[in-house]
């Protein structure tokens, strides 16, 4: 489990900023891979610079938070 309040962001791991951001974490022992031996499919990245591999999409992740994922349309509404 990680803290909902703690992410920053939870991406897919396909481009190569992403894969870099991973190997640096994993070469600075701040990378924590929960996929359980499964393909990678969100990387998620904390406020304290912790990198966490998780074998659930992004989508799914961002609906347990609460959030929406990929939804951009809805942040230009006047809401508040």
């Amino acid at each position: 489990m990680v803290s909902a309040e703690r992410i920053i962001a939870a991406v897919s791991p396909d481009s190569a900023p992403i894969k870099r951001i991973a190997q640096v974490a994993k070469e600075d022992k701040r990378l924590i891979d929960a996929t359980c031996g499964r393909k990678t499919k969100t990387v998620i990245i904390t406020d304290t610079d912790h990198v966490i591999l998780s074998a659930l999409p992004p989508e799914t992740v961002a609906s347990r938070l609460g959030g929406k994922s990929d939804d951009y349309s809805e942040e230009d509404t006047d809401d508040e």
